[in-house]
């Protein structure tokens, strides 16, 4: 990954970052990023984003966040089309009912990356 990130900043805080985050540190990743949607997709990315280490968000509570009350689907959808995991936390997001609910790189992985923080869903 630092390889990659030679002679870009951003790439190399972000790389910075993810060593961060996969070392157990509270790491936020609130880089400058540039995201090719807009609308409520950029607003549900954005919302996203800014959830904190640890914490998690229902599907219809960011949808609220990104200005949509009741939006809970197409919340999921805008997540379904992230280009950034874990930069962009969409694993925090789970069902309104406190399970995990989807995740576009697999329910394994987004329950590992909330154990990896000291989420535990049913």
């Amino acid at each position: 990954m630092a390889d990659e990130a030679v002679g870009d900043p951003l790439l190399s805080e972000a790389a910075r970052r993810l060593r961060a985050y996969f070392s157990g540190t509270d790491s936020r990743f609130d880089l400058p990023l540039e995201l090719s949607c807009a609308g409520f997709s950029e607003r549900v990315l954005r919302a996203c984003a800014a959830i904190p280490w640890g914490e998690t968000r229902s599907y219809g509570q960011l949808a609220a966040e990104a200005g949509s009350p009741g939006g809970a689907r197409a919340a999921g959808q805008a997540l379904g089309r992230n280009p950034l995991p874990v930069l962009i936390p969409c694993h925090r997001v789970i069902s309104a009912d406190g399970t995990v609910g989807g995740f576009s790189s697999g329910l394994t992985l987004k329950r590992r990356l909330l154990q990896h923080e000291g989420i535990y869903l049913r």
